[in-house]
């Protein structure tokens, strides 16, 4: 017998397929940061030690943190655990496939899975030994967490003269016909 999904439970899923519909985004940004790179004749890898500001965490952090947002917010709201990334990613390849592993698995969350993790408690090792109920940690947290990171990976990327733009940023939108 499948248990009714409460509304909150619903957005939960909701929000993992957003944060899986960014980062395809983000691996688009990179392709696009790629092929700018080659058509410059300079290495792509070099983008990765780009960021806006001196005091601010270079492109490579903030995929890296983008990733670790939406993996953590799918393995906490659901009861799995995330998969370890060591964060030692140095090549567009590397990255690349951080995020293809991210992806896997924020993927896997099914909506089921989703089911009374609004009120679960999260304790990540950060809040040291508090806790957070997992709506108001995804939707406080990992949200404009998630938000952030993405949004500081495109202007790092548009900064240094990738062509992206809005509709790169939004990607597919389900749109219907009148």
């Amino acid at each position: 017998m499948r248990r009714a999904l409460t509304e909150e439970a619903m957005t939960l899923y909701e929000t993992i397929q957003q944060f899986s519909k960014m980062l395809k985004n983000l691996d688009k940004w990179l392709d696009k940061g790629v092929a700018h790179a080659t058509a410059k004749s300079f290495d792509p890898n070099v983008l990765l030690d780009s960021r806006l500001a001196p005091d601010q965490f270079p492109l490579v952090r903030q995929v890296q943190s983008a990733c670790d947002a939406a993996k953590f917010a799918a393995a906490y709201a659901s009861g799995k655990t995330a998969p370890a990334h060591p964060d030692t990613e140095r090549t567009m390849d590397e990255i690349r496939a951080r995020i293809q592993a991210c992806l896997a698995f924020v993927d896997s969350v099914t909506e089921a899975e989703l089911a009374g993790g609004e009120d679960r408690k999260f304790t990540p090792g950060w809040l040291k030994g508090k806790w957070v109920r997992g709506g108001d940690f995804v939707n406080q947290i990992s949200i404009p967490n998630f938000y952030f990171h993405v949004t500081t990976a495109y202007a790092i990327l548009r900064h240094n003269g990738v062509e992206v733009g809005k509709m790169d940023f939004l990607g597919a939108v389900p749109i219907q016909e009148g």
